[in-house]
């Protein structure tokens, strides 16, 4: 028998926190609205961080990536716990999804299942060109550097003619020891924004609108950007959703931000399917929508048992 129906990941920082701020506050707030979804569908719930040495992870039916924001930074770490914890338990999102979209690679995919996607150019490891090379190459003038494999902006810059011989020195280090990707500078994020849609067992709950802050090009809200309710277009909703279709295999939850490129069409910015900012304090009934989801996975499963 398990003890536990799902178990809610977060990461260490957010288990029992003793300074709230706003940025914490919502942490607490958005997982505890999936932990109350969960309960209210009959499930016992628990909220623990991933890294947890002292639970027994086969103990529980499900385990639900929620807020385990610094993966990224202990990825090694973070690769190996997963490869172990697949084996015990399921996750939600499977591991084959997390290691799927936690490269950027995974565009290139999207895009080869018809999904319009940010013009880029990858730079695979090792690679010897310059900066001031692949710029000539793919004729860009302004353009954004950021890691195939990155979290936060980890690693994002935003690149032109005046400035590139700056970064030459930061992207040779880079390039030896991880995959890089360029996209051509996208103007209007700055002008319009980046749209996020969250999709819930493959339909379209809620939306919101991300700005950057005058000056920057991050959206961001750790660099300033500001976040508005949205109510997207049937043509976005219907995009957002043919995206996640598009996936290797099909998402419990996902957020789809996409934007209007440089040549007027909507296109994938990121497919964000590990541990995304969903807003549920947005609109709480996303949650209910994600809960009932995973109600029936467990009813499923008693089934075929």
């Amino acid at each position: 028998m398990k003890n536990y129906d799902v178990i809610i990941l977060t990461d260490k920082r957010y288990v029992n926190p003793q300074n709230l701020d706003n940025y914490i506050q919502n942490v607490l707030d958005e997982d505890n609205y999936v932990k109350t979804a969960l309960e209210n569908q009959g499930l016992k719930v628990a909220r623990l961080s991933w890294d947890d040495a002292t639970f027994d992870w086969s103990t529980t039916k499900y385990i639900l990536f929620r807020t385990t924001w610094d993966y990224f930074d202990r990825f090694p770490e973070f690769s190996k716990w997963l490869n172990t914890v697949s084996k015990q338990t399921t996750l939600l999102n499977s591991e084959k999804i997390i290691r799927w979209n936690i490269d950027k690679h995974y565009l290139q995919d999207l895009q080869q299942n018809g999904i319009h996607i940010c013009e880029s150019y990858f730079i695979e490891k090792g690679t010897q060109s310059t900066l001031k090379e692949l710029s000539l190459k793919y004729d860009l003038k302004d353009f954004v550097l950021k890691p195939c494999i990155s979290g936060a902006a980890r690693h994002t810059y935003k690149i032109n003619s005046e400035n590139i011989n700056e970064y030459e020195e930061t992207f040779s280090s880079l390039i030896t020891e991880e995959a890089m990707i360029i996209q051509p500078f996208q103007y209007n994020i700055i002008e319009k924004g980046e749209i996020s849609l969250m999709v819930m067992n493959g339909k379209f709950t809620h939306a919101v609108l991300k700005i950057a802050k005058s000056g920057d090009f991050r959206v961001q809200d750790d660099f300033g950007g500001s976040v508005h309710n949205y109510i997207p277009t049937k043509e976005e909703i219907a995009f957002a959703e043919n995206a996640v279709k598009a996936c290797v295999e099909t998402p419990i939850y996902a957020r789809v931000d996409i934007f209007t490129d440089n040549y007027g069409k909507l296109a994938i910015a990121e497919l964000e399917l590990i541990e995304p900012e969903l807003w549920f304090r947005n609109y709480p009934a996303a949650a209910d929508e994600l809960a009932k989801g995973i109600k029936q996975l467990t009813n499923k499963n008693e089934e075929v048992i």
